[in-house]
């Protein structure tokens, strides 16, 4: 399963979105795209975001099962504490 959160997207690109996965909330999309289309959809959210922020959970091999990318201005980023995945805000 992959969720995208989406937080002050430019307009369409939450309309592009719910073509491969189903906006459950406003700016929450969930699906189960494959790999390829996963990388695509990244591609074009970090090209697109502008000044929003957009984060991705998707299916790892590690301990917690999962993976996070993160892009967008003001963002939180994943660190790597030890094999387990924390989000930490950049300083200003």
């Amino acid at each position: 399963m992959t969720v995208i959160v989406l937080i002050a997207a430019p307009e369409g690109l939450r309309g592009h979105l719910t073509r491969w996965m189903v906006e459950v909330n406003a700016g929450v999309f969930v699906g189960n795209p494959n790999r390829r289309v996963r990388d695509r959809l990244w591609d074009l959210l970090t090209t697109r975001i502008g000044d929003g922020q957009a984060v991705l959970v998707e299916p790892a091999a590690n301990e917690q099962g999962w993976a996070v990318r993160t892009a967008g201005r003001d963002r939180w980023r994943p660190v790597d504490f030890d094999g387990l995945i924390l989000s930490a805000r950049n300083r200003r």
